[in-house]
């Protein structure tokens, strides 16, 4: 804690209250011992009275500080606490927009007034989160509910008689196509789950980079093919580091599946991959329809799609999953696009001795 935050954590019931009440108490016994000065110089008050008049003098000091103590703790504790009662049971309830506002200024803060902006930060903490969980609850419902409407639609469309094979064939792929993108959803979001609840560990070892990369290249050989799109890699013969090659392969594949995703036939889709003495570098380039800035601000979004009319294959996870394992690796990952002029990601990696030393 800093030394200027000492100072203002001080205690709501400081010492030149009781210093006063010391005060207060000494003067009333000197008030008091003037009475019994008057009173014996007054033998002729019968005792009745020279006992009455001490005994009213004490009560009214008695019944003043206890209305002024019973003031001062309502005052100082009883009704802030009070207040915050109420704050937490309004929170309880689902009422995120609950503030509290400070008791001092600023720069008298004391550790109440700690506690209450303390108090305020966690339920806006709390009301993010809900928000946050609502609009991932609705989002999920929306994902599922495609895939699931295309099911239902195509096999609803098999029943009908005198189908031709041609048709029966169309209608069984749709369904098929529909049941990988729910299977795809449901893995997806069971991943990142995962990832940001920390149930999955990665396992940092050394390995080929290069070999990883030309595997996963060399698994969508088919689709630039099919779409006739030419591709280009530039990588290294070898280049090691120390990683969970499990997890980074999840981040290479979306980035390439992305690519030629948005490449439209006779494009053209780059990797490349370059390395110095600290850090890996992976470029994954394509000449594809490119992003917006309002677009690049949310790509890593949880079910955030730039084609809002969902009509390219995906579900907005992708990206999601691999930046949340970019981040486990301490890595980074950075997005630089124009619309018409394609995209490139680039991946930083640390080597072997700067990951070992942040983990």
């Amino acid at each position: 804690m800093k030394k200027g935050e000492q100072k203002r954590l001080k205690s709501r019931f400081p010492p030149s209250l009781f210093a006063l009440y010391l005060v207060t108490l000494l003067l009333m016994s000197g008030i008091h011992i003037g009475l019994v000065t008057l009173i014996n110089e007054n033998p002729g008050w019968n005792t009745s009275v020279q006992i009455l008049i001490p005994t009213a003098y004490w009560t009214l000091v008695a019944v003043c500080l206890t209305l002024f103590t019973r003031y001062q703790i309502t005052k100082t504790y009883d009704k802030p606490m009070k207040e915050l009662a109420k704050a937490a049971e309004r929170v309880a309830h689902g009422d995120f927009s609950v503030y509290i506002p400070p008791l001092h200024t600023t720069n008298r803060h004391d550790y109440l007034d700690l506690m209450f902006l303390d108090f305020n930060k966690m339920v806006a903490e709390l009301g993010s989160l809900e928000t946050m969980r609502t609009d991932f609850i609705a989002n999920v419902s929306h994902e599922i509910k495609t895939p699931l409407a295309g099911i239902q639609n195509y096999a609803q469309l098999l029943r009908r008689p005198g189908l031709t094979d041609e048709e029966r064939e169309t209608y069984i792929s749709a369904i098929l196509t529909s049941t990988r993108r729910l299977s795809s959803l449901v893995t997806n979001i069971l991943k990142l789950n995962k990832l940001e609840s920390q149930q999955i560990v990665p396992q940092f070892e050394p390995y080929d980079l290069c070999g990883q990369l030309s595997e996963c290249a060399m698994a969508f050989e088919p689709l630039w093919e099919e779409k006739n799109i030419d591709f280009e890699a530039d990588i290294e013969d070898r280049a090691t580091i120390y990683g969970d090659a499990s997890l980074l392969e999840l981040v290479w594949n979306n980035l390439l599946s992305n690519a030629f995703k948005f490449t439209e036939p006779g494009g053209l889709v780059t990797l490349k991959q370059t390395s110095d003495d600290t850090h890996v570098f992976v470029s994954v380039s394509d000449t594809g329809c490119g992003m917006s800035p309002e677009t690049q601000k949310h790509i890593f979004d949880k079910f955030y799609q730039g084609d809002t009319s969902h009509a390219t294959e995906g579900n907005g996870l992708g990206l999601a999953l691999a930046l949340r394992v970019l981040q486990l690796m301490n890595a980074a990952i950075q997005v630089d696009s124009a619309v018409g002029r394609g995209t490139t990601f680039t991946v930083q990696i640390p080597t072997e001795e700067k990951t070992k030393e942040s983990s």
